[in-house]
C-alpha cells in the first residue's frame, strides 16, 4: 500500500509570503511621498481651528501616514509590481532622452513649490497629469543644436536692434526679440492635413516660414534657443504658443520700458504686456504668432500645459 504524505501547504505558502525589510523600506517612502501633497491638499482646503502648536495639522499629517500605509501594505504585492514596472519605464524614458527620472523630479518638485502657496493645489497636479500633446515629437522637433537654425538667428540678430546701446544685462533678451520680430513679420499659417498633426521640425518650417501654431512655436523656441534664451511652449485648447523667459519682476520692468520705448514702439503703443508668472515668481512673456510685439494679447488665457526647454 502506497502511502501518500501530505502536502503541508500553509508552510509552503507561508515560506512564499515571508517579507524582506527592503519591501517595507518602499513602501514607507512611497507613502511619505503620496502623503505631503495630499497633506497640504487638505491642510489649505479644510478649516483650521486654530490648536495651539498646530496640533491639528499635526495629527492630521499623522492619520494620514497611518492610513496610507495601512492601504499600501494591504496593496503589497500589486504596489510593488506596478513600481518596478515605472522604473521599467523611466529607464526606458532616460535612455531615449523622453520623460524620465530627472522629469519626474523636477515635476514633483514644481508640485510641492507651488502647492505651498497656491490655495487650490489639486489644480496644478491635475495640469501636471495632464498629456502635452505630442511632446516628444515637439521635443525632437526643436532642432536648437542644428547650424541652420543657429545661423538664421544670428541673421536675425544682425538684421534687427543690433544698434541698440546701454543694455548689456538684457542683450540675449533684446537678441531673442529681434528673431520673434523677423520670424513673426514673414510667418504664414497654413493648417495641417484635415483629421492629421503635422509636426514640422524647425528646419522644414525655416524653408518657407509656413505652417500652424505648433510649427510656429516649433521654430520660435529653436531659434530662441540656440542664441542663448529659455523658450516654453504652452498648450491651451486647441491651440500651442512660445513664451521666453524675462526673469524677475524688476526684469519685467526693464523689458517693458524697452519694449514700449525701443524696441516695438507703434506696434506696442498704448498695449498692455501679456505673461504669465510661474510657480517659482518668474516672469514668461507671449510670443505667439498673432502678436505684433513681445508681450502681445494671448489667444487664449487658460493654461492647459507647459513644456519648458531649460
Amino acid at each position: 500500500m502506497i502511502k501518500i504524505k501530505e502536502i503541508n501547504f500553509k508552510g509552503i505558502k507561508q515560506r512564499f509570503q515571508v517579507k524582506k525589510p527592503w519591501d517595507d523600506v518602499i513602501i514607507f517612502i512611497l507613502n511619505i511621498l503620496i502623503a505631503i501633497p495630499v497633506f497640504i491638499i487638505l491642510h489649505q482646503n479644510l478649516i483650521n481651528p486654530n490648536w495651539p502648536l498646530n496640533i491639528d495639522r499635526v495629527v492630521l499629517f499623522l492619520m494620514m501616514i497611518v492610513i496610507i500605509q495601512i492601504i499600501l501594505r494591504y496593496l503589497r504585492t500589486i504596489i510593488l509590481f506596478c513600481i518596478i514596472l515605472y522604473l521599467l519605464i523611466l529607464i526606458y524614458g532616460s535612455t531615449i532622452g523622453n520623460y524620465g527620472f530627472n522629469s519626474v523630479f523636477e515635476d514633483y518638485n514644481s508640485i510641492m513649490y507651488t502647492m505651498s502657496d497656491n490655495p487650490y493645489p489639486q489644480d496644478i497636479i491635475i495640469a501636471k497629469l495632464l498629456p502635452f500633446p505630442n511632446k516628444s515629437k515637439i521635443i525632437n522637433a526643436i532642432e536648437y543644436q542644428n547650424p541652420k537654425i543657429r545661423n538664421f538667428a544670428i541673421m536675425a540678430t544682425s538684421k534687427h536692434f543690433k544698434d541698440i546701446k546701454g543694455y548689456s544685462d538684457y542683450r540675449t533678451i533684446i537678441q531673442c526679440f529681434a528673431v520673434f520680430k523677423e520670424i513673426n513679420s514673414r510667418w504664414n499659417y497654413v493648417s495641417d492635413p484635415k483629421a492629421r498633426d503635422y509636426i514640422a521640425t524647425a528646419t522644414e518650417s525655416l524653408l518657407y516660414f509656413s505652417g500652424d501654431c505648433d510649427d510656429h512655436s516649433i521654430l520660435m523656441a529653436a531659434s530662441v534657443k540656440a542664441i542663448g534664451g529659455t523658450p516654453r511652449l504652452i498648450h491651451t485648447t486647441g491651440h500651442i504658443y512660445p513664451e521666453i523667459l524675462i526673469g524677475s519682476l524688476t526684469d519685467l520692468e526693464k523689458v517693458n520700458f524697452l519694449i514700449k520705448n525701443v524696441l516695438f514702439v507703434n506696434e506696442s503703443n498704448e498695449q498692455k504686456l501679456h505673461y504669465h508668472v510661474d510657480e517659482r515668481g518668474q516672469i514668461w512673456m507671449n510670443l505667439d504668432y498673432t502678436a505684433k510685439y513681445p508681450g502681445g494679447p494671448f489667444m487664449s488665457e487658460e493654461i492647459l500645459g507647459a513644456l519648458t526647454l531649460d
